[in-house]
């Protein structure tokens, strides 16, 4: 069954995942202006993908299913809210954003989502996570990053090698010379060397400054270069609880304001666990954006572009007034449309 093998995949997982993790904690007393901005995009993102799947896919249909409650940290009720979120946490683990179901199981599309039997008939669970690039125009500068960075490199190579510098860098330190006459346009980012601080003559400043000068650009090769999907350590667990109470195939997918990606949970564990992989193609850092928690950064590209255009929101200023009269300003978006690309969603979603 799906759950076994994902929960296979998790014991035999290099990660430090705590399956039987607690969520506890004290709710937050006051929220900001960043965090209802998020929160606002990560609601579009997921109306961009409902809408999507209910109007270009003819067997299938989308039916919201996570957490939609508008509540923010000062507000009435708040701490009950987060109390019972963290209980159903607990519980049944996290809810995804969005379920799909075939239409041949409810003609009507009238769905009990708080029915588990109903819930267990889904054919995908999909948790929809937003992300504030243009996702083309980033590839493109990355790339464009990249290739100056190796061009300065190379600049940088002859300026030493082929001057009277190489036959000074030869004599100074034979490693580092060996090093820059060899290294090319594909090897660049292996290069590694302590960078001297030579001064005596004018050459040797020279000589200095320009080794310098590559170690900086040898930095930028060293940058990640792509954007990613961004699953949260602790939510490793917290899916696979609800996976073990519903058995459904769970899918991330990572709304950009032109495209989106989707990859499998299943995928996600199986190519995080590679540690070729990483540095390469994932990284695991502590997210400020995500309070500081762990946090997976997967290459977008190791997914599929579900939706392959998203025509840009309108965004608007909004004021929230909290209890005490303190001003809260942030984004509201509304409208834009995410255009499903039916062949991945069948394959990659549906049949995988």
């Amino acid at each position: 069954m799906y759950k076994d093998e994902i929960q296979r995949l998790i014991e035999e997982s290099p990660l430090d995942i705590d399956i039987d993790i607690i969520i506890t904690g004290r709710p937050p007393t006051m929220a900001n202006s960043e965090f209802l901005t998020n929160k606002e995009q990560g609601d579009w993102a997921e109306q961009i993908v409902f809408r999507a799947i209910n109007e270009f896919s003819r067997d299938y249909f989308a039916i919201k299913y996570g957490r939609s409650e508008s509540l923010a940290a000062g507000e009435d009720g708040f701490t009950e809210f987060y109390q019972e979120y963290q209980r159903e946490l607990n519980a049944i683990g996290k809810r995804p954003d969005i379920l799909i179901f075939k239409i041949s199981d409810f003609p009507d599309k009238n769905v009990d989502i708080e029915n588990d039997e109903y819930v267990r008939k889904a054919v995908a669970a999909l948790e929809v996570r937003s992300s504030s690039f243009l996702s083309e125009k980033f590839s493109a500068f990355m790339r464009d990053r990249q290739q100056q960075a190796i061009q300065k490199c190379s600049e940088i190579r002859d300026a030493i090698i082929r001057s009277e510098l190489g036959d000074l860098l030869l004599r100074k330190n034979e490693s580092i010379f060996n090093l820059i006459s060899n290294a090319t346009d594909e090897t660049f980012r292996n290069l590694d060397f302590r960078c001297p601080s030579w001064s005596l003559t004018q050459e040797l400043r020279d000589l200095t400054m320009l080794l310098k000068e590559l170690k900086e650009n040898i930095k930028v090769l060293h940058k990640r270069d792509y954007l990613s999907i961004t699953p949260k350590m602790e939510d490793i667990a917290l899916v696979n609880r609800w996976i073990k109470n519903f058995n459904v195939k769970h899918f991330y997918l990572q709304v950009f304001f032109d495209k989106a990606y989707v990859i499998s949970f299943k995928d996600i564990l199986t190519f995080v666990s590679n540690d070729n992989n990483e540095d390469n193609n994932f990284s695991i850092e502590q997210d400020v954006k995500n309070q500081g928690k762990t946090t997976i950064k997967i290459n977008v590209q190791i997914g599929k572009e579900v939706l392959g255009r998203i025509d840009m929101p309108v965004h608007n200023s909004v004021m929230k007034e909290l209890e005490r009269g303190r001003l809260l300003f942030y984004v509201k978006f509304v409208g834009g449309k995410g255009y499903l690309d039916h062949e991945i969603f069948i394959r990659d979603i549906i049949n995988a």
